[in-house]
């Protein structure tokens, strides 16, 4: 009777081990953006401003892929806000992420632009440029692999 594993079961165990932990950590990510999405809801953004809740769509034009996307954009400093993204890719896949972004306004449209890095597996280090109103939100995104658009109106009540 052998004790130790054998290799391909230790393998086995080891992908098992990384895949539940990455389950967690994308559940849990999924979880807060939940908690702030409801949060948003209860108060309204301002009128003239770009904070508050999104909804609309992504599309890569490196590769056609697309799919759902939702924001939280919370205002941290004069110029400074954090949009809290949730894109869904093929109705199964979703990820949460934050990006910082620089904005400024002008006769009430907000040109913004900023960058995070999501990690080696989401393709590095992203950068956003773009423009909204209190209404429509539209960007382009840029990574050394990817590049795109987001487009996003307000949710409906």
């Amino acid at each position: 009777m052998n004790l130790f594993p054998t290799r391909e079961v230790a393998i086995r165990g080891c992908k098992h081990l990384i895949l539940s932990m990455t389950l967690v950590l994308l559940t849990a990510g999924c979880s807060a953006f939940r908690r702030e999405w409801s949060a948003a809801a209860t108060t309204p953004g301002p009128a003239k401003d770009i904070q508050g809740r999104w909804e609309g769509t992504w599309s890569s034009q490196t590769n056609g892929h697309h799919g759902r996307l939702r924001c939280v954009m919370s205002k941290k400093a004069d110029d400074q806000y954090l949009a809290f993204f949730h894109a869904n890719y093929k109705r199964v896949l979703s990820f949460s992420y934050t990006v910082p972004l620089t904005a400024h306004e002008t006769d009430g449209v907000f040109q913004f632009q900023g960058g995070a890095d999501l990690g080696r597996m989401a393709g590095g280090f992203y950068r956003y440029a773009g423009h909204a109103t209190s209404t429509n939100f539209f960007s382009i995104y840029q990574a050394s692999a990817d590049g795109g658009v987001f487009e996003m109106k307000r949710p409906g009540r």
